[in-house]
């Protein structure tokens, strides 16, 4: 059973840099939908998830520039360098029956479709421009699956299951 907690906070973007003298930050977006976050009031950054009231939201070189409440100066931008930025799970814009977020299925146990268990998903990858890619940990060492739907026949939330169809080349100690 795939039981975890959901967490409280999605991860929306990476601090990159303070930009000006008056404590705006650069961030690095980390989310398919960016222009949701210019609707937020709060932020919240850290590994505390520490709230901090958003002021503006501007869109800049494949980046956002935040203009937060309680960061007025360069210093205070610069300390921020490298948190994440998230926004309370609650704030965030319903998935589709057929969408999920990575947490919902990160630790699910993937199986292909005759039955043989490949492992644990741990980690996904979102390449830019590209379909996303499962990383799979089993008896078979680890196993690379994209994120598509010739591949991934059936995710099930309640059982904690994926059910995945390979097709050649899939596996590591095929050729």
């Amino acid at each position: 059973m795939h039981d975890r907690p959901e967490p409280r906070y999605l991860i929306v973007g990476r601090v990159v840099r303070p930009h000006g003298i008056r404590g705006a930050i650069q961030v690095e977006i980390l989310t398919d939908t960016p222009e949701h976050i210019a609707e937020l009031e709060t932020l919240y950054l850290g590994p505390h998830h520490l709230p901090y009231q958003v002021e503006q939201v501007r869109f800049h070189k494949q980046r956002l520039l935040l203009q937060l409440k309680e960061c007025t100066e360069r210093n205070a931008a610069e300390a921020l360098r490298g948190d994440s930025v998230a926004m309370a799970r609650e704030d965030a814009i319903p998935l589709a029956e057929d969408e999920f977020y990575h947490f919902q299925l990160e630790g699910m146990t993937v199986q292909t479709d005759t039955g043989e268990e490949l492992g644990e998903l741990v980690e996904i990858l979102s390449p830019p421009g590209a379909n996303d890619v499962y990383i799979v940990h089993g008896l078979r060492g680890e196993v690379l699956l994209p994120a598509i739907p010739e591949v991934v026949q059936e995710i099930d939330l309640e059982a904690g299951r994926i059910v995945v169809h390979l097709i050649p080349g899939l596996l590591p100690d095929e050729k």
